[in-house]
């Protein structure tokens, strides 16, 4: 009966001038929820971090993210609210991360999205934490429509995506191992420089030079797929070795290096995609598209290609609400991705 109900007011939110979306987004360390207008227009993105209560352990552990949801997503709510100058009522729907992601961190968000949306008689959608990452350039740039390719490179996630429209892609490749983001906290690790290891990496790098070659040769270089579990093993045999003869480890070329390495394979896979799909628009989505190194240098080669590079700010990079709410928009104009209150978070979504 919800279901039903809902269709007939999706039908009628459709018609709408002005939609306003309020989105959840638990899947992983983030408590995020956002208020978004027609899909582009951010009205508020309340983001609380549990990043320095993860530090200690060296990640992100998963009971504790969960019972760091339940803490705070009501504060969260009330400050998206507030911040965005509206109150429940004037809400035409409640999206949600259903997954990928932890499965407790996602109950959390859809749990709490389930209850909202009952109470308020809203429609509900659920939303892939990818293809919102995907939206995040959505909101940044007006102009991006589809089709373009998409470069997805985030700690659970790497990826080269022909995006077909604003609600379907085609998997064109993926790691085969480890993801990039993996790999940068599993290297800084084992350079001491603790969680999250991107941001860490990318200061060092600066400092350093790329003279310390890890890996003879790509052995996916006829494919589009990657792997990073041999540069990351490279990286800790090196680093072992070193230590085993007491010598220091030069922190800063091995982080300018690694860093190389593990960017420029992506960036030159993703200038292959876009040139074979004769396509003149490469996105970067996920948290690894902060990464300074790798906006300098998809602009290049996208300059060298005359192909137009896109990436959102740092803000909307690592997992926020606002994408969720983008995306949930197109799904809702659309009519797809209504759920029923028996929506289950899956910490698994292909790609």
């Amino acid at each position: 009966m919800y279901k039903q109900r809902m269709q007939q007011k999706v039908d009628n939110i459709k018609t709408q001038k002005n939609i306003i979306v309020l989105a959840i987004e638990t899947s992983c360390d983030e408590t995020s929820i956002a208020v978004v207008k027609n899909g582009r227009e951010v009205l508020s993105n309340v983001v609380s971090s549990q990043i320095n209560i993860h530090k200690r352990f060296g990640g992100v552990v998963p009971e504790v993210a969960s019972r760091n949801h339940t803490m705070a997503i009501v504060n969260v709510l009330d400050e998206a609210l507030h911040q965005a100058n509206l109150t429940i009522k004037q809400i035409d729907a409640i999206a949600v991360t259903y997954g990928a992601g932890l499965i407790g961190a996602l109950m959390v968000g859809v749990n709490f999205a389930k209850g909202l949306a009952y109470i308020n008689d809203l429609p509900l959608i659920a939303v892939n934490h990818i293809k919102g990452h995907i939206a995040a350039s959505y909101l940044a740039f007006n102009e991006l429509t589809p089709p373009f390719i998409c470069l997805v490179t985030s700690g659970g996630h790497t990826a080269i995506l022909k995006v077909d429209d604003y609600l379907n892609h085609t998997l064109i490749g993926t790691t085969l191992d480890d993801a990039v983001g993996e790999a940068y906290d599993k290297v800084a690790r084992i350079l001491g420089l603790g969680y999250p290891g991107g941001p860490a990496i990318d200061k060092l790098a600066k400092e350093g030079e790329p003279n310390i070659k890890f890996t003879s040769r790509d052995k996916l270089a006829k494919t589009f797929n990657f792997s990073y579990s041999g540069l990351k093993t490279a990286v800790i045999n090196y680093a072992h070795k070193l230590k085993q003869k007491n010598i220091q480890l030069p922190i800063n070329d091995i982080c300018a290096s690694f860093q190389v390495a593990a960017i420029d394979v992506l960036v030159e896979k993703a200038i292959k995609a876009a040139k074979i799909q004769k396509l003149k628009k490469i996105v970067l989505a996920g948290g690894v598209a902060a990464n300074s190194y790798f906006r300098k240098r998809i602009d290049a080669r996208c300059l060298e290609e005359g192909i137009q590079a896109y990436y959102p700010p740092r803000s909307m990079c690592t997992d926020n609400a606002a994408m969720i709410g983008s995306q949930a928009y197109y799904s809702l104009i659309n009519g797809k991705d209504l759920a029923d209150l028996n929506l289950t978070p899956k910490p698994n979504l292909p790609l």
